[in-house]
């Protein structure tokens, strides 16, 4: 049986600065969690994207700004979305299943039971689930409030599923002493035995206009997850070929946060 593995994506990796889709990258990464699948794998792929999709959809100047419009924009950009992923993975003769959550689904055990099972049914039928928190009723993320970020949402589904490993593709290549755009001596930080206060005065705010967490939100995420005893490797979304260097052999690809291990 091979790796249950958690593979997250950022809007920023999905899109073009102008918000319109990244097709030759999002294709090439369906292609790859398409080949992870085929191989064994069970790979659960969370997705940002619907609010800065939506923008793109419609052609809007700039990402909205109340909590209404930024509903809406989600609304249609979570089509866009999922028209996109059904297609693509469709060509690689992979079937997807839409799995949206909101803090309130997990927020008893009978809850979480409830969305494990579904999950869990879901990989049992070879049946690829793309989550994503649900921006159209849930407000959590558009206001900046916890679960309240799909970096959260990653490790949260991580944890509950009991994943071998958690992925979080962005922007930046992994962590680095310092902002990389405002210091150019900084470092990248290959592995992270463990996240301390050190480590959080390292990251910085989000590099994009498009996506709404940073460095920040994904060491909460793996800080969630690495307590669990789970990895979480944060890396570039630039060449989704290389989840494979990640998943088949130890590598300097990114930052790897190494889960605690209990005796």
């Amino acid at each position: 049986m091979g790796k249950r593995i958690v593979i997250k994506v950022g809007t920023s990796t999905l899109t073009y600065e102008n918000g319109k889709i990244n097709l030759r990258r999002v294709e090439k990464l369906c292609k790859v969690i398409s080949d992870l699948n085929n191989r064994g794998e069970e790979v659960i792929f969370v997705t940002s994207g619907a609010i800065g999709v939506g923008v793109g959809k419609l052609s809007l100047k700039e990402r909205p700004s109340s909590t209404m419009e930024k509903q809406a924009v989600a609304a249609v950009g979570q089509c866009e979305l999922m028209f996109m992923y059904d297609k693509l993975f469709s060509e690689y003769y992979s079937t997807v299943a839409q799995v949206l959550l909101t803090k309130y689904s997990v927020d008893s055990e009978h809850k979480r039971l409830n969305v494990l099972n579904t999950l869990n049914t879901l990989l049992s039928m070879d049946i690829i689930p793309i989550v994503n928190e649900n921006d159209t009723v849930a407000i959590d993320e558009l206001s900046g409030e916890n679960i309240g970020d799909n970096d959260m949402l990653s490790a949260i589904v991580a944890e509950l599923v009991g994943a071998d490993l958690l992925i979080i593709l962005t922007d930046r290549d992994g962590l680095y002493t310092a902002s990389p755009s405002r210091n150019p001596d900084a470092k990248k930080i290959d592995v992270v035995e463990e996240i301390n206060e050190e480590i959080f005065n390292m990251a910085s705010g989000s590099t994009s206009n498009r996506g709404t967490g940073g460095m920040i939100t994904k060491l909460h995420a793996a800080s969630l997850v690495t307590n669990a005893e789970i990895d979480c490797r944060v890396m570039s979304g630039k060449d989704p070929e290389k989840l494979y260097d990640v998943i088949d052999k130890d590598t300097n690809i990114g930052t790897l946060f190494k889960g605690k291990v209990t005796k």
